[in-house]
């Protein structure tokens, strides 16, 4: 595959001091941000932060206010970014698709107007697992059928980058997980995957980095742990023990860590900073087997979203 992008920086898409503004309302609000080529990234936010706005604006969609967007090195604004445009794939958060066409004629007219191959349909419909139902009407597809059709129109060109808003819409746990394989897939082929969702425990494992709107500007960017690290969540940990150890283990804590853990049913609960994690784990060495059990629980994707953003 012939590549668009600029080999001297790999990167896939570039926004700097990127501003939409509508009236009174600034809708994005100074971003600046690089993509690199291959990446997986995710954009999440709370509604109205700015998503779908930057989503169009990085599509020429919608045109910017100020800031200047390059995707696979041509500018958004500019004479350049037709071409570069045939390399893109989007997947709308609401797909609009033609009831009365079957599934592999609505991929024929879309392939149409993408100047994408013909034959690219049928394997388009294989990829997300509708090669069964092509020949069926769409008014006859299910939710998670139509969000599957919406994904293989996307895929069609063999785009180098893909921009999908809310892709696992109405799709169930089987159909989220071939999904998530077919992004590595693509990945591993050198395509950038944007991807939103407001379902933030799928984006938790699979993301390589990710930013953080709010009210139009980026709270955030970086890998999950990065993130986790930066909002200084505490760690938790859970001890299974036996009661008659409990007291001497919850001593043990406090001297090395300073802080006081809970009792639980089965134990004790500790939070604690990042930075004594390890000091954890010493001060319950020589407890040896008496410690039945250790749990410790990083804090979510959901969490971190919340930490930078309330």
């Amino acid at each position: 595959m012939a590549s668009i992008f600029p080999v001297n920086n790999g990167i896939a898409v570039s926004l700097r001091g990127v501003t939409k503004h509508y009236g009174p309302l600034h809708a994005v609000d100074g971003v600046d941000l690089d993509i690199q080529r291959g990446e997986i990234f995710g954009l999440i936010g709370h509604n109205g932060a700015g998503k779908s706005t930057l989503f169009k604006m990085m599509l020429g969609l919608v045109p910017v206010t100020a800031g200047e967007i390059l995707v696979g090195g041509a500018q958004v604004a500019g004479r350049g970014f037709r071409a570069a445009r045939r390399h893109l794939g989007y997947l709308p958060e609401n797909v609009v698709l033609y009831d009365n066409l079957s599934g592999l004629e609505t991929l024929r007219f879309f392939a149409r107007l993408k100047h994408a191959p013909l034959a690219q349909c049928a394997p388009a419909l294989e990829r997300v697992g509708l090669a069964h139902a092509g020949s069926r009407p769409v008014r006859e597809y299910s939710k998670g059928m139509r969000q599957r059709l919406g994904f293989a129109q996307a895929l069609l060109g063999s785009p180098q980058v893909l921009f999908l808003d809310e892709p696992t819409n109405g799709l169930d746990p089987q159909a989220i997980r071939d999904f998530y394989a077919t992004l590595r897939g693509l990945q591993s082929e050198g395509v950038t995957i944007i991807i939103t969702s407001h379902i933030l425990a799928e984006l938790q494992e699979r993301v390589g980095r990710l930013a953080i709107m709010s009210a139009g500007k980026l709270q955030a960017v970086g890998s999950v742990q990065a993130l986790r690290e930066q909002t200084h969540i505490p760690l938790v940990f859970e001890l299974r023990l036996d009661a008659a150890d409990a007291p001497a283990v919850a001593q043990a804590l406090l001297q090395s860590v300073g802080v006081a853990p809970e009792p639980m049913a089965t134990g004790l609960r500790l939070r604690c900073p990042r930075e004594s994690k390890m000091a954890v784990l010493a001060a319950l060495a020589p407890f040896g087997t008496r410690v039945l059990d250790v749990k410790m629980q990083e804090p979510s994707l959901e969490d971190v979203f919340f930490g930078f953003s309330d």
